[in-house]
């Protein structure tokens, strides 16, 4: 089949391999979001699809929205069989969902209906699922509603941060992918509606969503940990300003220390703090405006004083 891809960031990437390198199908041109900002500088830079897109000679369209004419009538010029998505990054409108004959396939990463929305591995990993894995289907209007053609099974493991468990997805959702675009060009697979039960949505997670309440359960702070790595990072406040927390680990062998919630204690190689169960320890820790540093390091470096405490908000105007 002829394809036209659409997407946006590093984790759609592997899909487009998968694609090119298919012997059934042709990837003749590329969606994706325009060129955005990025680095100190703030100059604007070409998403990773498009980066690849053009590596492989392959035409890249970066429409401002869906919806704008000129795109939609080089879509049309185009004449795609299909269209495959992953993680493309905006709302695509029913004028455009009609160009192509089989029309536009979605590599999500969730169980559908489990976890509609934009962040569906960040909220499996908060959630505290134990297994997940990719779907793909065919986009209508609704928010990752339509029928499903294909699915496959990830476990969650027990230290995985939402980075780790994407890529992972993301290489076993590309062949997902092939293997959905070959049943539909020779007829042997059939969209599924999806069933009514199960739904659950999965929102961007936003800065805020990822304080870190110090008064929730150790396991619910680890979850917090690794479901907002590696964005946008969980956080807290030490003396003022935000403390980025990169990793950490429930360290319920430390239950002695019965520190209060939000409370610090430091050793010679180690720091803790209190939850609203057993101590976590503090792996990999960022301060403002540093660079990332082991737990420990950081301690020493502060010195902590009897009783200190994270957590307290920031100033008003940090």
């Amino acid at each position: 089949m002829r394809l036209v891809f659409a997407g946006t960031p590093e984790v759609a990437v592997p899909a487009l391999d998968a694609l090119i390198a298919s012997d059934r199908h042709e990837v003749v041109a590329v969606v994706t979001r325009p060129d955005a900002p990025a680095g100190r500088g703030r100059r604007l830079v070409a998403s990773p699809v498009a980066e690849r897109a053009e590596e492989a000679g392959i035409e890249v369209l970066k429409p401002v929205k869906p919806r704008d004419e000129d795109f939609l009538g080089r879509l049309r010029e185009i004449g795609p069989d299909c269209c495959p998505v992953v993680a493309y990054g905006a709302l695509l409108p029913k004028v455009a969902l009609d160009i192509p004959s089989k029309g536009w396939v979605n590599l999500h990463f969730s169980l559908l209906p489990a976890w509609r929305g934009a962040a569906p591995v960040q909220h499996a990993v908060l959630a505290g699922d134990e297994v997940t894995g990719a779907t793909t289907f065919q986009i209508e209007q609704g928010l990752d509603s339509g029928p499903v053609y294909g699915v496959l099974t990830e476990q969650v493991r027990p230290t995985d941060t939402s980075g780790d468990l994407l890529t992972r997805l993301a290489f076993a959702g590309s062949g997902l992918l092939v293997a959905t675009m070959d049943g539909i060009e020779d007829g042997t697979l059939k969209a599924v509606p999806q069933p009514a039960e199960g739904v659950t949505l999965a929102p961007k997670i936003e800065v805020e969503d990822a304080r870190v309440d110090w008064t929730a359960p150790a396991l619910r702070v680890d979850r917090v940990v690794r479901g907002c790595a590696p964005a946008p990072g969980a956080w807290t406040v030490f003396r003022g300003e935000r403390l980025k927390l990169i990793a950490a680990s429930v360290a319920p062998d430390q239950a002695e220390l019965d520190l209060a919630p939000g409370e610090l204690a430091g050793t010679k190689k180690a720091v803790y703090v209190g939850t609203g169960s057993h101590p976590v320890e503090l792996l990999w820790v960022q301060p403002q405006g540093k660079k990332p540093m082991q737990g420990a390091d950081w301690a020493r470096g502060v010195r902590i004083a009897a009783g200190e405490r994270l957590g307290d908000r920031p100033p008003a105007t940090a």
